[in-house]
């Protein structure tokens, strides 16, 4: 489990100064490569030959369980849910102040693309 937090800026909410559903795909997306960096991954790592592997996503969803308002200060945690072969599925939970905002899940899977390939 990796958390961090992260506070809700105006660019996130809607004219009623809340959490537009939208903004929490970007939220997902920077704990993913916060908890990843924290072990010393990237979703694009070089490898020999000039290459990347890379982590496209190919599913994402959250369910909305409460509202967030511009400036409360979120904890965003990350979890592996699942690990096959070839992907990965991470669960991410967003509170506040131990109340739960949202539930999400990512699914990205392991691509290796080098130079010169089509993407």
């Amino acid at each position: 489990m990796f958390s961090l937090q992260r506070r809700v800026e105006f660019r996130d909410t809607d004219a009623a100064g809340i959490v537009h559903f939208s903004a929490f795909f970007p939220m997902m997306e920077s704990a993913e490569h916060e908890a990843l960096r924290s072990l010393g991954v990237s979703v694009m790592q070089p490898i020999d030959g000039g290459g990347h592997l890379t982590w496209p996503r190919v599913s994402a969803k959250c369910d909305y369980v409460s509202a967030a308002r511009f400036e409360d200060l979120l904890t965003i945690s990350v979890s592996v849910r699942q690990l096959g072969t070839t992907s990965v599925t991470y669960g991410i939970e967003f509170s506040r102040e131990g109340s739960a905002i949202a539930k999400g899940e990512i699914t990205a899977v392991c691509c290796v693309w080098m130079p010169g390939e089509p993407l």
